[in-house]
């Protein structure tokens, strides 16, 4: 027993040496991670870098600065352990782990792309697979979407990365669209004129940067249709509130021009010819005898 525990304290006074030159090296690498998390982002800052991309170098070199250290740590404390068998190890773990945490890393993969290519960045307003609203926040994971009826949505970055994604704000300036139909015995080049001068005076139709078209669309069941198109703030709420201003100012414009926005018309056709009877004609013979 006693050689025993005698081999033991001498197995351990012979690694430690090891061991404290182990602890040392990873205290060292502990603090050098801290100062690349303090300097490189104040660095990347001044050279004008987005926030994103500069948390993306940050993660990846303290991933890779943990790593390094780890394996070098590992291979001082054990000496019979050196790096290439490390990350042999290191190797078929991490294929393991790759298969049972693959959504997981597809995600990250694709968040890392996404702050580095920023197709959209935070407060633009997009579309993807049905989610409609305000990018809020995007994280090495995922992207939150703040949709217009107040509902945050968290969706995986892969998502986004994998589908087509409709950047809504990508410009200043959105296209939107009406039809407007006018009755058929009104005069065409009349109503557009009309048309067009009340779509002008609408403060949100921004006519000085493009210009508004109105085209004759089609001759429809009841009425000529007007397609009639402006420029106008690219957010949700612009499009709402100009189309809302345009359609008002456009019948305010048609009423006092005297042009008709037409009700449908049917016309309806009978095979037999239906007896006609006028109100205030008096009974027929046959029939006042039988009242009788």
């Amino acid at each position: 027993m006693r050689a025993e525990l005698s081999s033991y304290v001498t197995g351990f006074w012979r690694v430690l040496p090891q061991l404290v030159f182990a602890t040392l090296f990873f205290l060292l690498t502990v603090a050098v991670i801290r100062v690349v998390q303090w300097i490189v982002p104040k660095v990347l800052r001044r050279a004008r870098m987005r926030r994103a991309l500069v948390d993306v170098v940050v993660m990846l070199l303290t991933v890779g600065l943990w790593l390094m250290g780890s394996l070098l740590t590992l291979t001082i404390a054990v000496p019979s352990i050196t790096p290439g068998r490390a990350l042999t190890a290191l190797g078929v773990g991490g294929v393991a782990i790759g298969f049972a945490f693959k959504d997981v890393f597809e995600n990250f993969l694709a968040g890392i792309l996404l702050l580095i290519r920023e197709p959209f960045s935070k407060s633009d307003f997009i579309e993807c697979q049905g989610i409609d609203g305000r990018v809020e926040e995007i994280t090495i994971r995922d992207t939150h979407i703040r949709q217009t009826d107040g509902q945050l949505v968290v969706a995986p970055n892969a998502m986004f990365f994998k589908n087509a994604v409709t950047v809504r704000t990508s410009t200043d300036l959105r296209r939107t669209t009406i039809i407007c139909g006018v009755a058929y015995g009104e005069d065409v080049d009349a109503a557009r004129e009309v048309i067009e001068r009340a779509v002008k005076d609408v403060d949100s139709v921004r006519d000085d940067v493009k210009d508004v078209q109105i085209f004759a669309k089609e001759f429809a069941d009841s009425a000529i249709n007007f397609e009639v198109t402006w420029w106008t703030g690219s957010r949700p709420v612009d499009i709402r509130a100009s189309r809302d201003k345009v359609v008002a100012a456009v019948k305010r414009a048609l009423d006092e021009a005297g042009i008709e926005i037409p009700f449908p018309y049917r016309t309806l056709t009978f095979a037999e010819a239906l007896p006609l009877t006028r109100k205030d004609a008096p009974p027929d013979d046959d029939t006042a005898s039988s009242r009788d």
